[in-house]
Formats: structure tokens, C-alpha cells, sequence
């Protein structure tokens, strides 16, 4: 049996291989490396986009176009040679054409003839027919005997009257003072009002309507006549004057 022979550990080698060790402590730089550069992002934010700012600047390249060349003038081209010259041109000789001047045509005058009347026309006497003065006809002359014309005689208020001070209202009193009011009463020829418009207004309103409607209501009339004595209806103007 053959004698076993214990090692040592001066004869086992227990270290690692040296490409290990190499790439341990490669590997913790970059972690140390790692960790201090998230300390400074942490309590210096700014620090790093500074630091990545003038790296850039420092390696930045300014880039400069050449100007264009401008081109060059051409030449003018040299002119061409001018035509031939046209014949000259004859205006055309124009005639107008005659004029036709239209005949009017004229009716002969009438021929006279014989007739009851004396005279014919505007005369101002005469048993013809004409535009003449006096006569028995319907018209609104003065000298004529037919209907026409105006009233001759104002009509005249006979019963009603118109209290300034019971009639209208106390709470418009002020307005109205020292004012009036001037209706335009319509009389029929029974000598009754028919209508009533005010003329002239006052400063009251409501004074104005009144005076119309008293007036309606109150007053009668001796109507208006004609010159052969008729009645007819007329206008009558009233004034309602106020001084307390």
C-alpha cells in the first residue's frame, strides 16, 4: 500500500485567476463611479446640465455658406432691321342719306254755316251758347239764382256752459293754471254738436279730452244760415280759459 502524501496549503493555490480580479475592481469603480453621480443629480441638479452644456459648446462646429456668385450681365441683343412702309391709307368717301321731312297733315277749317244763334263763342251776350256773365243757372256766383255757397251767419251758442273749476280735476290743478284750451265744435243745422277737435292744446292733457266732452254734452246752438236764410252747419270755436 502506498504511502498517501497530505498537501499543504502552501502547496494548494487558492487564489483567483488575475482576469478575474481585473474585472472585480473594474467592476466597483463603475459602481462607485454610478453612485457619486447620483448623489451629485440628487443634491445638484443643476450641476450635470452644465457639465453636458460646455462639453457641447466646447465641441460645436459653426458651419458658414459661401455666398452665391451673381451672373453676369447678358448682352442686348442687337435690334432687327425695320420693315417695309405700308401704303398709306384713302378714307372712304360716305354719303348720307336724304332726309325725308314728314308732311303733317292739317284738316281744313270747317266751313260756316247758317244758324238761329247771333253770335258763337265766349261772348258776353248773346241767346247762343258761350261762357256768359249773368244767367239763370245752378252756380256759386253771387248774381245767380241756384244753390252754392257758404254760410252767411255764424252759428250761435244759445244753452251750456263749461265750470273752470267744478268741471275738471283738482289734482291737475296747477298745470292748468293761468293756460286755456280753444276747441273746434262741429254744428249740425239743428244747432247740435256733432264733434268736437281740440285746436289749440293746453299743458293739461286730460283738461283738453274733458272740455271736448262737456261741450257735446252741454251746448246748443242757433246754427249757421245761408244766404237765402237756411240753416246749415258751421264750425264754432270755444276758448276755456283757467285762472283758479
Amino acid at each position: 500500500m502506498m504511502d498517501e502524501q497530505l498537501a499543504t496549503d502552501d502547496d494548494l493555490d487558492l487564489s483567483a485567476p488575475r482576469r478575474t480580479k481585473v474585472g472585480v475592481a473594474l467592476l466597483v469603480i463603475v459602481l462607485q463611479v454610478l453612485i457619486i453621480a447620483g448623489l451629485v443629480r440628487a443634491f445638484t441638479p443643476d450641476f450635470a446640465a452644465k457639465v453636458v452644456d460646455t462639453v457641447l459648446n466646447t465641441f460645436s462646429v459653426t458651419v458658414t455658406t459661401p455666398p452665391m456668385p451673381e451672373p453676369s450681365p447678358k448682352a442686348p441683343e442687337p435690334a432687327g432691321k425695320s420693315g417695309a412702309e405700308g401704303k398709306k391709307a384713302v378714307p372712304r368717301e360716305v354719303v348720307a342719306p336724304p332726309v325725308k321731312q314728314p308732311i303733317a297733315k292739317v284738316p281744313a277749317p270747317r266751313a260756316s254755316s247758317t244758324g238761329s244763334a247771333n253770335t258763337s263763342g265766349a261772348g258776353t251776350q248773346g241767346t247762343g251758347t258761350g261762357a256768359g256773365g249773368p244767367g239763370n243757372g245752378t252756380g256759386s256766383g253771387n248774381g245767380g239764382g241756384g244753390t252754392g255757397g257758404g254760410a252767411v251767419t255764424k252759428a250761435v251758442k244759445t244753452a251750456g256752459d263749461i265750470n273752470s273749476a267744478r268741471d275738471y280735476p283738482i289734482a291737475t290743478r296747477d298745470l292748468r293754471i293761468n293756460d286755456y284750451v280753444v276747441v273746434a265744435v262741429t254744428v249740425g243745422a239743428d244747432g247740435r254738436p256733432t264733434g268736437c277737435r281740440v285746436a289749440r292744446p293746453s299743458k293739461d292733457a286730460q283738461a283738453n279730452a274733458i272740455t271736448c266732452q262737456l261741450a257735446l254734452k252741454r251746448f246748443r246752438f242757433k246754427p249757421a244760415t245761408d244766404a237765402s236764410g237756411k240753416p246749415v252747419g258751421s264750425v264754432y270755436g270755444w276758448k276755456q280759459s283757467w285762472y283758479y
